[in-house]
């Protein structure tokens, strides 16, 4: 049996006494109101970009949050003025349940649910996502090229991950976001081929820059294809007209002048976004991240399992958030990548 599907042990009866709490907010006036929730730290692809070739531990099944749990999290934090919620991993469909926790997000009245997914098992399990109420979907895509894709993956899954892109935007889910983490030297020549691949799909094709987050800690910035260079190709080709969004929202998105599909450029690493940050992270082993690259997590598992009450855990949240780093730092000259990679905090 799979250490995630062990027996769960007795659950600490759960309060109800926070209803209704002011929105959280950081001491730089930013309102939170995203938050990512890893399931699993657990991934059927192994990325050069995030993870080792070699054979790792898995955390234990016990060290990760019961379903209970993560749902007891949620409902505090969406009644601190969360809404929206992306469950990610790891791969977050390898953990059995995770449709059912979906569901129980919706139900709590998550107004923008979402999910990140490698789309490998998604042609099997998109209907039960659909029925549990998702709203949106980003699947990842580091190639074009089937031999490319399996070198970056360290897959056989290509076919399928295709079937999964074609499935989701067959759906309500269209238009689907396909992500691509582009390294140079790796997948750098295929700029133009992404965005003829949303045109032709009709989908919004994302180019995320390479963050130092990769387990054999190989990244340094000549690898970085920035989002300035990716806009200058496309627009070398295909012009683009800029579409309105969000200030906290990560990606800047454009619009094909002359026919379908959408581009959307994540540039942390040469035009950070940190000012406007409404997110935080929750860790599959219940540790609560108020930036991707926090040098500290604040534990909140051992909160859940020790007696404490849900005003309390809020307590211990509204703190921690209050003092949220004012950027993430990875262009000052003393910047160290966090001691967890992107795999074990969650996408």
């Amino acid at each position: 049996m799979s250490a995630l599907n062990q027996p769960q042990s007795e659950s600490i009866p759960i309060s109800h006494e926070s209803n209704h709490q002011m929105p959280l907010t950081d001491k730089f006036g930013r309102p939170i109101t995203d938050l990512r929730i890893s399931v699993t730290d657990r991934c059927n692809f192994r990325c050069v970009y995030c993870r080792s070739a070699d054979p790792e531990n898995h955390m234990a099944g016990h060290e990760l949050l019961r379903w209970d749990e993560l749902e007891r999290l949620a409902r505090i934090l969406i009644a601190q003025g969360i809404r929206k919620v992306r469950v990610t991993g790891g791969e977050p469909l390898v953990r059995e349940g995770v449709e059912d926790f979906i569901a129980a997000l919706k139900k709590m009245g998550v107004a923008d649910l979402s999910i990140t997914t490698n789309g490998h098992l998604l042609p099997d399990r998109l209907e039960k996502l659909l029925a549990a109420g998702l709203n949106r979907i980003n699947i990842s895509l580091d190639s074009l090229d089937q031999t490319k894709f399996e070198e970056i993956t360290r897959t056989k899954s290509f076919s399928k991950v295709m079937a999964g892109i074609d499935a989701a935007q067959s759906s309500r889910l269209k238009p689907v976001k396909v992500n691509a983490v582009l390294v140079r030297g790796i997948n750098d020549n295929e700029v133009e081929s992404f965005a003829e691949f949303a045109r032709d799909r009709d989908l919004i094709m994302r180019f995320i820059e390479y963050m130092p987050l990769d387990a054999d800690r190989h990244w340094t910035r000549d690898l970085v294809v920035t989002a300035a260079e990716i806009k200058r190709r496309i627009e070398a080709r295909w012009p683009l007209f800029p579409i309105a969004h969000e200030r906290s929202e990560t990606a800047r998105k454009y619009r094909f002048a002359d026919g379908r599909g959408e581009i959307g450029l994540v540039a942390p690493v040469s035009q950070p976004f940190c000012g406007h940050c409404s997110r935080i992270r929750i860790t599959a082993d219940g540790k609560l991240r108020t930036c991707l690259f926090s040098k500290e997590d604040h534990d909140l598992k051992s909160m859940l399992r020790n007696g404490h009450t849900d005003e309390q855990i809020a307590e211990d949240i509204r703190d921690a958030v209050y003092e949220k780093e004012k950027g993430h730092r990875i262009n000052e000259p003393d910047f160290h990548p966090p001691s967890r990679t992107m795999v074990f905090i969650g996408g």
